[in-house]
């Protein structure tokens, strides 16, 4: 979402407000709008941040010593494969989506049994 000098609030100090030159919102203008400009970004890091935890907590099945059935192997393949399935910010956000509990909802993040 893009903003616009309407869009910035008055600034306040001490519960005063204080008139801010064109200057100081474009500041703010911009600094939101580049900062937005990186949600992208910032959701694939989120999303390539739990795919590593889920990862790291099935390692142990990895070993050499166990052996993991196709299910498994095909789910974390699944999770490798994540940046390049999931290319654009609407998929970002359909793998995002949290329940009233704070669980992710898509089922790639639900290991098999």
């Amino acid at each position: 979402m893009t903003i616009t000098k309407d869009d910035v609030a008055p600034k306040f100090v001490n519960g005063v407000a204080v008139e801010m030159t064109d200057a100081e919102i474009q500041v703010i203008v911009d600094e939101w709008n580049v900062y937005e400009s990186k949600s992208a970004e910032r959701k694939l890091t989120e999303i390539k941040e739990i795919r590593l935890q889920k990862l790291i907590e099935t390692d142990y099945l990895a070993l050499s010593d166990v052996t993991l059935s196709d299910s498994v192997k095909t789910w974390r393949q699944s999770l490798r494969d994540i940046p390049a399935n999931h290319a654009d910010e609407d998929a970002y956000d359909l793998l995002l989506v949290r329940n009233s509990e704070g669980q992710l909802t898509h089922s790639i993040w639900s290991k098999p049994a």
